[in-house]
Protein backbone atom coordinates (compact mmCIF):
# COMPACT_ATOMS: atom_id res chain seq x y z
CA UNK A 1 0.00 0.00 0.00
CA UNK A 2 1.19 3.25 -0.64
CA UNK A 3 2.45 5.53 1.91
CA UNK A 4 0.24 8.18 1.59
CA UNK A 5 -2.17 6.03 3.23
CA UNK A 6 -2.63 6.07 6.77
CA UNK A 7 -5.04 4.46 9.11
CA UNK A 8 -5.03 3.93 12.98
CA UNK A 9 -7.71 2.98 15.43
CA UNK A 10 -8.37 4.55 18.45
CA UNK A 11 -10.45 3.08 21.91
CA UNK A 12 -11.89 4.82 24.69
CA UNK A 13 -11.13 3.62 27.93
CA UNK A 14 -11.73 5.27 31.14
CA UNK A 15 -8.15 6.95 30.93
CA UNK A 16 -9.64 8.27 27.59
CA UNK A 17 -8.42 7.38 23.80
CA UNK A 18 -5.77 4.71 23.27
CA UNK A 19 -4.62 4.04 19.27
CA UNK A 20 -2.72 1.89 17.20
CA UNK A 21 -1.64 2.38 13.68
CA UNK A 22 -2.85 -0.24 11.47
CA UNK A 23 -2.41 -1.85 7.88
CA UNK A 24 -4.97 -2.27 6.07
CA UNK A 25 -3.15 -3.36 2.87
CA UNK A 26 -4.31 -7.10 3.19
CA UNK A 27 -8.19 -6.31 4.17
CA UNK A 28 -10.17 -7.74 1.08
CA UNK A 29 -13.39 -7.47 2.35
CA UNK A 30 -15.50 -5.21 5.46
CA UNK A 31 -15.31 -7.75 8.05
CA UNK A 32 -11.30 -7.97 7.44
CA UNK A 33 -11.73 -3.87 8.62
CA UNK A 34 -13.24 -4.82 11.64
CA UNK A 35 -11.19 -7.77 12.74
CA UNK A 36 -7.95 -5.80 12.03
CA UNK A 37 -9.47 -2.91 14.56
CA UNK A 38 -10.24 -5.59 17.16
CA UNK A 39 -6.52 -7.26 16.84
CA UNK A 40 -4.82 -4.01 16.65
CA UNK A 41 -6.39 -2.68 19.66
CA UNK A 42 -6.84 -6.24 21.68
CA UNK A 43 -11.00 -5.46 22.37
CA UNK A 44 -12.85 -7.70 24.33
CA UNK A 45 -16.50 -6.36 24.83
CA UNK A 46 -18.06 -3.51 24.59
CA UNK A 47 -15.32 -0.44 23.98
CA UNK A 48 -16.42 2.17 21.86
CA UNK A 49 -13.73 2.34 18.85
CA UNK A 50 -13.14 4.10 15.61
CA UNK A 51 -11.12 3.42 12.52
CA UNK A 52 -9.76 6.64 11.14
CA UNK A 53 -8.60 5.91 7.37
CA UNK A 54 -6.85 9.02 5.12
CA UNK A 55 -5.64 8.20 1.64
CA UNK A 56 -3.39 10.60 0.06
CA UNK A 57 -5.07 14.36 0.33
CA UNK A 58 -8.20 12.56 -1.45
CA UNK A 59 -10.97 11.49 1.28
CA UNK A 60 -11.11 9.94 4.73
CA UNK A 61 -13.11 7.22 6.19
CA UNK A 62 -14.19 6.93 10.18
CA UNK A 63 -15.74 3.48 11.10
CA UNK A 64 -17.25 2.92 14.38
CA UNK A 65 -17.51 -0.51 16.36
CA UNK A 66 -18.48 -1.13 19.44
CA UNK A 67 -19.68 -4.45 20.99
CA UNK A 68 -21.96 -6.64 19.03
CA UNK A 69 -23.75 -3.64 17.41
CA UNK A 70 -23.54 -2.75 13.53
CA UNK A 71 -20.47 -0.96 12.64
CA UNK A 72 -21.31 2.17 11.05
CA UNK A 73 -19.07 4.42 8.86
CA UNK A 74 -18.88 7.77 7.47
CA UNK A 75 -17.26 8.64 3.97
CA UNK A 76 -16.05 11.94 3.15
CA UNK A 77 -15.86 12.07 -0.58
CA UNK A 78 -17.88 8.78 -2.50
CA UNK A 79 -16.25 10.63 -6.02
CA UNK A 80 -12.54 10.24 -4.80
CA UNK A 81 -12.87 6.25 -3.98
CA UNK A 82 -12.45 4.89 -7.05
CA UNK A 83 -8.97 5.47 -7.77
CA UNK A 84 -8.20 2.92 -4.38
CA UNK A 85 -8.85 -0.69 -3.44
CA UNK A 86 -9.63 0.57 -0.01
CA UNK A 87 -12.09 3.14 -1.69
CA UNK A 88 -14.18 0.41 -2.77
CA UNK A 89 -14.23 -1.39 0.55
CA UNK A 90 -15.23 1.68 2.25
CA UNK A 91 -17.91 2.59 -0.22
CA UNK A 92 -19.44 -0.84 0.28
CA UNK A 93 -19.46 -0.79 3.57
CA UNK A 94 -21.43 2.91 3.64
CA UNK A 95 -23.75 1.01 1.01
CA UNK A 96 -22.64 3.17 -1.85
CA UNK A 97 -22.74 2.22 -5.97
CA UNK A 98 -19.40 3.84 -7.24
CA UNK A 99 -20.38 6.33 -9.22
CA UNK A 100 -18.41 4.93 -12.69
CA UNK A 101 -19.39 7.71 -15.00
CA UNK A 102 -17.31 10.04 -13.26
CA UNK A 103 -19.84 12.50 -12.21
CA UNK A 104 -17.32 14.34 -9.79
CA UNK A 105 -19.22 17.86 -9.29
CA UNK A 106 -18.10 18.45 -5.80
CA UNK A 107 -17.14 16.24 -2.40
CA UNK A 108 -20.23 14.03 -1.62
CA UNK A 109 -19.81 12.49 1.76
CA UNK A 110 -21.91 9.49 2.21
CA UNK A 111 -22.76 6.47 5.27
CA UNK A 112 -24.14 7.47 8.86
CA UNK A 113 -23.37 11.56 9.17
CA UNK A 114 -25.13 10.87 12.98
CA UNK A 115 -21.68 8.24 13.54
CA UNK A 116 -20.03 11.01 16.03
CA UNK A 117 -23.23 13.05 17.47
CA UNK A 118 -23.05 11.22 20.19
CA UNK A 119 -19.61 11.63 20.96
CA UNK A 120 -19.58 15.32 20.35
CA UNK A 121 -19.39 15.89 16.10
CA UNK A 122 -22.85 16.50 14.93
CA UNK A 123 -23.77 15.75 11.70
CA UNK A 124 -24.03 19.15 10.41
CA UNK A 125 -20.37 19.74 11.67
CA UNK A 126 -19.41 16.37 10.20
CA UNK A 127 -20.67 17.47 6.85
CA UNK A 128 -20.03 21.44 6.90
CA UNK A 129 -15.93 20.06 7.71
CA UNK A 130 -15.91 17.62 4.83
CA UNK A 131 -17.28 19.74 2.39
CA UNK A 132 -14.92 22.96 2.68
CA UNK A 133 -12.79 24.14 0.39
CA UNK A 134 -9.55 23.61 1.14
CA UNK A 135 -9.17 21.52 3.86
CA UNK A 136 -7.39 18.05 3.36
CA UNK A 137 -8.87 14.89 5.07
CA UNK A 138 -5.67 15.04 7.58
CA UNK A 139 -6.68 18.63 8.73
CA UNK A 140 -10.35 16.89 9.08
CA UNK A 141 -9.29 13.97 10.96
CA UNK A 142 -7.41 16.11 13.08
CA UNK A 143 -10.06 18.36 13.88
CA UNK A 144 -12.30 15.32 14.70
CA UNK A 145 -10.23 14.22 17.03
CA UNK A 146 -9.60 17.62 18.02
CA UNK A 147 -12.96 17.43 19.67
CA UNK A 148 -13.07 13.64 20.58
CA UNK A 149 -9.96 14.16 23.18
CA UNK A 150 -7.70 11.70 20.69
CA UNK A 151 -5.97 14.25 18.73
CA UNK A 152 -2.18 13.66 21.05
CA UNK A 153 -2.70 10.09 19.77
CA UNK A 154 -3.67 11.09 16.56
CA UNK A 155 -0.52 13.04 16.44
CA UNK A 156 1.91 10.49 18.06
CA UNK A 157 0.50 8.04 15.60
CA UNK A 158 1.23 10.29 12.63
Amino acid sequence: MASNTFSAAFVRTSDGWSGAEIDLSEAEIVDDLGDAVTEALGLSGDELALLCVEVEDEWFAIARYRGEEEPRVFLSDAHAILSHPLGELFAEFAGVAPDKEGNSLGVRPAGDFELLSDLGVSSEELLELSMEEGMLPADILSVIAERLSFADELDRLR
